[in-house]
């Protein structure tokens, strides 16, 4: 019953990622090191921080706060902020934040986006940002866990899958930030003994990776060759591993598939 139990839960964190995207990071302007920005996400809420330099070449701070649009870009109110002189101890009464103008966030994908923000009275500036990656992610390890989506287009209509579902264990082997491994075995009764391998380099971005590689499967009745896949958001959780894998599984298969699992400690 236990094992039921978390397979089901699994089986919605994973069914939850296809939909939720997580911008929570720290990003930067492409090609100008120096000023950057700080995002942190809630839901359909985004608070933006962003330090650029004044005329002087003097260091400033502005915020925004974003609301999630039709478009699913995050639009708001741009802030500027003053307060007590950081030696002295802090006086509540100098604190004070005031409405300088609008700020959007448009991401262009999970790993790039645009900056837009307008001081009242001037021109709009367009910063084109990208996640910034700090030190290098430790994914390597053992899993367990679900996986959820769709296998389309299959030559063969009986390989198709508009509701996959899946449990397996998963090995991860990784070279720092050059190449990851990823080998899913599958253990529940529909693709029990199932066996699917993702290897190729890795890109950092910020809080995530990208795996450009190759996929190949085999098990009962099944040898799919090599084909090439994508893992997106691929990164460590609290408790283990999840991505979003999309691309070809051999047969004229296209896959998208969002995985999560938890590490398995040895006692």
């Amino acid at each position: 019953m236990l094992r039921k139990i978390v397979a089901a839960v699994f089986l919605y964190i994973a069914s939850l990622g296809a939909n939720a995207l997580e911008y929570t990071d720290a990003w930067v302007p492409i090609g100008e090191a120096g000023s950057g920005t700080f995002l942190v996400q809630s839901e359909s809420f985004v608070f933006l921080a962003f330090f650029v330099f004044d005329q002087n070449g003097k260091p400033v701070w502005y915020s925004c706060q974003l609301l999630k649009d039709a478009n699913g870009n995050y639009t708001g109110g741009l802030y500027a902020s003053t307060g007590t002189y950081f030696v002295l101890p802090w006086d509540p009464s100098a604190a004070h934040t005031v409405a300088v103008g609008t700020c959007t966030f448009a991401p262009s994908d999970i790993y790039d986006a645009t900056l837009t923000y307008t001081l009242t009275g001037q021109q709009p500036i367009v910063k084109m940002i990208q996640r910034f990656a700090l030190l290098p992610y430790n994914l390597a390890g053992n899993f367990s866990g679900s996986m959820t989506g769709s296998v389309s287009g299959c030559q063969n209509p009986n390989s198709n899958d508009a509701s996959f579902r899946g449990r397996y264990v998963l090995a991860v082997t990784q070279n720092g930030d050059q190449s990851a491994g990823l080998t899913f075995t599958f253990v529940d009764q529909l693709h029990n003994g199932l066996v699917c391998t993702v290897a190729g380099p890795l890109t950092h971005l910020g809080r995530l990776y990208q795996l450009n590689g190759q996929l190949s499967c085999t098990g009962p009745g099944v040898n799919t060759g090599m084909s090439p896949v994508t893992i997106n958001s691929l990164h460590p959780t609290g408790q283990g591993i999840e991505g979003h894998l999309t691309g070809s599984a051999g047969g004229g298969c296209a896959v998208s598939l969002h995985f999560a699992a938890v590490e398995l400690v040895n006692n």
